[in-house]
């Protein structure tokens, strides 16, 4: 089996391309950008396997995609190239409409060349993965859960962006019958998470003794799920899930964000403690606009048809990702050092009066 992973030197995309080189043995072609979050770093554990290759290129270039498909030849397309970060997207949504948009738009007529040509065995073999995410949905209330079938609210340029490659992914389905899948994730978490987010944040913060910002009072609630369960669940929708379907992968995990920042710090307290609890640090700083109150996500369709399960609750998989991150500094002091120092994004200019 030949699988071309987009955006798989990212956080995501790297932990599905480990676990199909390693765990599945499929021939993979990582075909990534290297922006900011994109790391060949994330790839060194498989990087000299002889069933992976990498190409650096951008899903924007029509001919670089194009030639990938006709040189690579694969069976499979998981599509995970994306800027992802809410508060990047704020004061940057170009970047987004250009990958998330356009991007997706660029490789699906490249796909769809490619899969035309097949012959009817191979064409009815190929698949095409969209992994997108909950955001698309925009805000739940105190109850609730978001489903397959939940109309599309998104709140940031990112989620927009996202949910227009959702749409345009859905489109080529039903217009010319490309054989497509897409998934929606709640908030991924785990080794080798680019720096910027959350919980790495908070962990290298507080291993430097830095505040500990959180975004107005914390009570915003996210569905936390560990990045290796969410790569075992790619595969199985992609070889398993019904085409022209969508699957909702979720942990069933909600937490408020101060109350994943407690735990980290209480983790740390344990594992590398200072002269004082490194809840001390916390900080609550103005909230960033168009923040969602919760996310969470329904992941029955994909447990029922699939049965898939994830095998991290967030009490095991948050202690792995503190353990990792004690453990590598290795991988994140360059991040640190020369990407991101954990400056606050997102923020608007105060217009001049």
């Amino acid at each position: 089996m030949r699988i071309l992973v987009t955006g798989g030197a990212g956080f995501i995309g790297s932990a599905v391309v480990r676990h199909l080189v390693r765990e599945v043995g499929a021939e993979v072609l990582t075909f990534d950008k290297l922006t900011y979050a994109g790391n060949l770093a994330n790839l060194t554990e498989i990087g000299n396997l002889p069933n992976h290759q990498f190409l650096k290129a951008d899903i924007c270039d029509a001919d670089a995609v194009r030639e990938a498909f006709q040189t690579f030849r694969p069976d499979r397309v998981y599509h995970l190239a994306a800027e992802s970060h809410v508060d990047r997207s704020i004061t940057g949504a170009a970047d987004f409409v250009q990958t998330n948009v356009l991007g997706t738009f660029t490789l699906l007529e490249a796909a769809r060349g490619y899969w035309s040509g097949l012959d009817p065995a191979a064409k009815a073999a190929f698949r095409f993965l969209h992994v997108s995410t909950d955001e698309v949905y925009g805000s739940l209330g105190p109850d609730g859960l978001f489903t397959e079938t939940t109309p599309y609210d998104p709140s940031s340029p990112y989620s927009a962006s996202k949910a227009a490659s959702d749409h345009l992914v859905v489109a080529w389905g039903r217009t010319y019958g490309l054989p497509v899948l897409v998934s929606n994730c709640s908030n991924n978490y785990g080794p080798y998470h680019f720096p910027e987010k959350l919980i790495p944040l908070t962990i290298l913060n507080a291993l430097h003794g830095k505040k500990l910002p959180v975004y107005g009072n914390g009570s915003n609630i996210r569905d936390w799920l560990y990045v290796e369960d969410h790569a075992r669940a790619l595969h199985l929708i992609a070889s398993e899930g019904r085409l022209n379907e969508t699957y909702n992968v979720g942990g069933r995990n909600e937490r408020s964000n101060i109350e994943v920042v407690r735990v980290v710090c209480g983790i740390l307290d344990e594992l590398a403690p200072k002269s004082f609890p490194h809840s001390d640090l916390i900080t609550f700083v103005a909230d960033r606009p168009g923040h969602d109150a919760r996310y969470a996500i329904d992941a029955t369709k994909l447990e029922t048809e699939l049965n898939w399960r994830a095998q991290e609750n967030f009490e095991t998989g948050i202690r792995k990702t503190v353990e990792w991150y004690l453990a590598n500094e290795a991988w994140w002091r360059p991040l640190r050092d020369k990407v991101y120092a954990g400056e606050r994004l997102g923020l608007l200019a105060t217009a001049d009066r």
